[in-house]
């Protein structure tokens, strides 16, 4: 019998007799009932799911989640594994978001301002310090840094990729090189191409024999789910047809909802991203739906994409590998699905910057762990490094932090964290109806400075106003408390860098039109 609890002793019973044999036999029994345990002293694998434009209460394991979605995969991960409620951006753009996944950086340092521009030459990423230390890595499925290019990147053996956005159905990928064309539903295909690449990694960890050394592995699959225009697969088409909304209650033009908003804000709802900018005609070339039929195909996408995240939990249960897996989960950003007349992200409004973020770790992490500390994408990179023994040099430059102590307290006396968090987001010549937006958030204020626009900047109270209708920008009583935040805001950004915008040349399509109203 071979106790990997004990590697690096040279035990033999027969050396062992009386007291001696009562006591190993007491110690074997020890490690046995905490199998878990040792387990967890394996560097482990990582299997880290994003998602596009999946909002954070778009999960049936969140209270405010549509009374008709389920989603009882990413519920799974919850109640096995940690919730983390309050998971935000940095950026809340697709390209800025992920170089801050991959990087622990914020935008400003990271200087992916848009979806445009390729990563700056130099620029390493997590999964490379990972390879480095011995695990194999791959990554399957949107990319998304250099628009038009899909090709290999550093810090992975394995590549699956897409140029761009993507498409829903019937998509070309890039698999180390070389070009394939496959049928069917891009969500299931970035699955299908994932199970493959896993069963490899079984396949070699059982050809190796089981006392091999076999190399731990990342699998860093990237969905183009659920990002807009929305498409459910064929099979989930109409599933939540005619289900009732609960409109949210800053979608409605009314005075009430507008009175104290920067003007740009009632702007945008007339424009590309605004809801009143839906069916408005052939010159507009939109393609949103009309806003019931745009909300149940963003649920029937997330259904599938859920059923998707499933499929590779079981993958990794029936290999024998989930016990030595951490499997993360989360957005790449926010959405906004009515709120302030908006269907888009960008901005720094709750639903917005808000992300879902799960982790399942057997022997790990206690099931049912619920934590409520503000993490970033920011915190991804230096996480998984922590995780797997990789030491966290100052070159690395991390803006974020490990989450690990914020679990292991689980019960206990809470971690010293972060009391807030700084947002950016840097002005788009393609979509130019949201300013250059910088933002502080603590657990109960939020103030928000707009750059190089004629307006009012933002304020709020987000226990007395969760859904942030009432802008208090000029409310007397907060003034003191509103130039606190502005001069932490502004040093923090200073001491780091983060106000030096960057300019670029105009690229791409210009989406400006704005509905007179």
């Amino acid at each position: 019998m071979r106790f990997d609890c004990f590697s690096g002793f040279d035990f033999s019973l027969r050396f062992l007799a009386g007291p001696r044999l009562c006591a190993w036999l007491g110690l074997v029994a020890v490690c046995l009932s905490l199998g878990q345990t040792c387990r967890a002293a394996e560097r482990p694998n990582i299997v880290f799911i994003l998602s596009d434009d999946h909002r954070f209460d778009f999960m049936s394991c969140v209270e405010s989640c549509p009374d008709f979605l389920t989603t009882p995969n990413l519920d799974r991960m919850a109640e096995q594994g940690a919730h983390f409620r309050n998971a935000f951006v940095s950026t809340s753009l697709c390209s800025p978001s992920r170089a801050s996944i991959l990087s622990g950086r914020y935008m400003h340092h990271h200087r992916v301002v848009d979806n445009q521009r390729p990563i700056p030459a130099g620029t390493e990423f997590f999964p490379l310090h990972l390879q480095r230390a011995g695990y194999t890595t791959g990554f399957v499925g949107k990319w998304h840094m250099g628009h038009d290019d899909d090709s290999p990147r550093p810090g992975f053996d394995h590549w699956a990729s897409f140029p761009g956005q993507g498409v829903y159905t019937d998509p070309t990928l890039n698999i180390n090189g070389t070009r394939q064309s496959f049928k069917g539903y891009t969500t299931d295909i970035l699955t299908d191409v994932a199970l493959d690449w896993l069963q490899q990694q079984s396949g070699q960890a059982k050809e190796n024999g089981q006392d091999a050394e076999q190399s731990p592995f990342l699998l860093y699959l990237s969905y183009k789910a659920v990002h807009y225009p929305f498409q459910p697969s064929p099979r989930h088409q109409r599933r939540y047809q005619g289900k009732e909304i609960d409109y949210p209650e800053t979608m409605a033009n009314t005075e009430r909802n507008y009175q104290t908003q920067p003007r740009w804000v009632l702007d945008r709802r007339y424009s590309i991203h605004g809801i009143d900018h839906m069916e408005t005609g052939a010159f507009d070339k939109d393609p949103v739906p009309d806003f019931d039929e745009l909300f149940h195909n963003y649920c029937e996408t997330v259904h599938g994409l859920d059923e998707n995240i499933g499929r590779v939990l079981t993958a990794l249960e029936d290999a024998g590998q989930l016990e030595n897996t951490i499997v993360f989960y989360m957005g790449d950003n926010g959405f906004h699905l009515g709120e302030h007349g908006f269907y888009d992200k960008r901005d720094a409004f709750e639903t917005s910057i808000r992300v879902p973020m799960l982790a399942l770790a057997p022997g790990r992490i206690p099931a049912g762990t619920q934590i409520d500390q503000m993490v970033q994408n920011i915190d991804i990179a230096p996480t998984v490094l922590e995780l797997c023994g990789v030491p966290i040099t100052e070159q690395m430059q991390f803006d974020g932090r490990s989450m690990r102590p914020l679990w292991k307290a689980a019960g206990g006396a809470a971690p010293e964290w972060r009391d807030h968090i700084l947002y950016e987001y840097h002005w788009e010549w393609n979509f130019p109806a949201t300013p250059t937006t910088l933002a502080i958030r603590t657990d109960r204020y939020k103030y928000v400075y707009y750059h190089g626009a004629w307006d009012h900047d933002s304020f709020y109270d987000l226990q007395t106003d969760p859904i942030e209708r009432h802008n208090l920008i000029n409310v007397p009583a907060y003034q003191e408390k509103i130039a606190a935040l502005r001069s932490q805001l502004f040093e923090e950004l200073a001491a780091s860098g983060g106000l030096d915008l960057p300019m670029r040349p105009p690229a791409g399509e210009r989406l400006d039109q704005r509905k007179r109203r």
